[in-house]
């Protein structure tokens, strides 16, 4: 099993919600986030003083997934998060250990 954690911008998720159910992914989590990386953020002007805005708003999505879904998954993320320009995001993956399913106590792929 592997873990997915995608930092997207805020405006696509609906469209990565969308292509994850399309390749058949049931669950996800998403979570506000806020952060920079290259961009290093950027200045904006409010009642005539300029002040520096470091950390950008995003979404991280995570999800838990088979093995053999991470390729789609991927794709999916990377397609519809896309817009060509600096701040598109980074995905992450990592293994899972084990998955338990609190409310039957399912273990492993049962519990996804």
């Amino acid at each position: 099993m592997k873990k997915i954690e995608a930092i997207i911008k805020p405006f696509k998720l609906d469209e990565v919600k969308e292509a994850l159910q399309e390749v058949g992914l049931q669950g996800i989590t998403v979570t506000e986030a806020k952060g920079f990386g290259r961009q290093k953020g950027h200045t904006e002007l409010y009642r005539g003083a300029e002040y520096v805005v470091d950390f950008l708003p995003k979404v991280k999505i995570e999800i838990v997934l088979q093995d053999d879904m991470v390729e789609q998954a991927v794709d999916a993320i990377q397609q519809s998060a896309k817009t060509g320009r600096i701040g598109d995001g980074k995905i992450f993956i990592s293994g899972v250990e084990e998955v338990i399913r609190i409310r039957t106590g399912e273990t492993g792929q049962e519990a996804i």
